[in-house]
């Protein structure tokens, strides 16, 4: 693997919205994209890695896939991973640590493997081993396919670099940009979340109306390696597509300290001109001044036992303030529950599948412009 040849990028997201990022990498302008399970494949250099980590708002990491092989047994992976180029990828003096999947082969203890790959980098390069290393080889080893990849993120990218403070149930920002682009938006309308918790979807709102890079705050895993140039990543970093954008972002929330937090969290991300937060009520939320755009909302999913007769009369509320203040506005609703969305009594286009979250299967519930 040199600087020049293409390889095939491997962007991750959530199982079930593949189809929603490869959307968003063609339009990032990465040639011929494909959907594949997990996530989406293109195929470039390490500029598009660099690019990708940059760029992409709804991939939950990039992986270099550096080899693949066939094996059947240990012995032979262990042969094999001495053949793997280690030097074109990885530095002699930064540590490395290997984590392996194993799924329908013969080979099926993840942990030997991982083993006999590190065993294989230390004599063949060299490089230290360290549990906590930020360089991470992963390997997959599936119906005998052994496929070898770097990962050049490092944290998950949903760590945009400014958030410092959560509510109890986050939702993380991939996924949050991901549901953003399901429900149409791109950037140039009004959103308004009105039980906003820490303030992810309006920021991620703001962020793509503005036109800021996702990972322009924070730093990656791919600096450590090998192939990394320090000035031509530099000049990738300083290009500015900034803009302001047409419209603001609004978030309420009835806990004072959630609207704290949003506030402080969109200030860090520089934001903070174009988004407002204030406190109140479902019931008191209205419309902001301006157009109509989108309402998106993560309302609590009910899942303790109890919960959800309680749940059901926020929903209510919910749906019944929409429909009498916020004509001509989309709305878009996360739940885990078929039964509480439809509490909502709004006139909802059919769901799409059910996605994990937060140990969950959640759905994006929305409808069109309301009457």
């Amino acid at each position: 693997m040199t600087r020049d040849k293409g390889f095939e990028i491997f962007l991750a997201t959530v199982p079930g919205l593949e189809p929603v990022l490869c959307e968003e990498v063609r339009g990032k302008g990465f040639k011929r994209p494909r959907a594949v399970p997990g996530g989406v494949v293109i195929t470039g250099g390490w500029p598009e890695v660099w690019r990708a980590n940059l760029w992409v708002r709804g991939a939950g990491r990039v992986l270099a896939r550096i080899d693949a092989f066939h094996v059947v047994h240990l012995a032979q992976l262990d042969s094999r991973a001495r053949r793997v180029p280690w030097g074109s990828v990885l530095r002699a003096d930064v540590p490395f640590r290997v984590e392996a999947t194993c799924a329908g082969s013969r080979i099926y203890h993840s942990g030997a493997a991982a083993e006999r790959i590190e065993g294989a980098i230390r004599e063949t390069l060299g490089a230290p081993h360290s549990a906590e290393a930020g360089v991470v080889v992963r390997a997959r080893i599936e119906q005998d396919l052994c496929t070898i990849s770097v990962d050049t993120s490092g944290e998950l990218l949903h760590k945009r670099g400014y958030k410092e403070a959560v509510n109890a149930a986050p939702m993380r920002e991939t996924m949050a940009s991901l549901f953003l682009r399901q429900c149409g938006y791109d950037g140039g309308e009004p959103v308004f979340d009105p039980m906003c918790g820490s303030g992810t979807f309006v920021i991620e709102a703001a962020e793509i109306a503005a036109r800021l890079n996702p990972g322009r705050g924070r730093h990656f895993a791919f600096e450590q390696l090998a192939t990394f140039d320090a000035e031509a990543w530099e000049r990738m970093r300083a290009v500015r597509s900034g803009r302001v954008p047409a419209v603001r972002f609004h978030g309420s929330d009835r806990d004072a300290g959630a609207v704290a937090m949003s506030r402080a969290n969109a200030a860090r991300a520089g934001v903070g001109a174009w988004t407002e937060f204030r406190q109140g009520t479902i019931s008191e939320a209205v419309p902001p001044e301006g157009p109509p755009g989108l309402v998106i909302v993560n309302p609590p999913y009910g899942t303790r036992i109890g919960e959800r007769g309680k749940l059901s009369a926020l929903y209510q509320a919910l749906g019944q303030t929409l429909m009498r203040r916020f004509a001509g506005w989309r709305v878009g609703i996360i739940a885990a529950e078929p039964r509480l969305a439809q509490a909502t009594g709004l006139p909802f286009l059919p769901a799409g599948a059910p996605v994990p979250h937060g140990g969950l299967r959640v759905s994006l519930f929305q409808t069109g412009p309301l009457a």
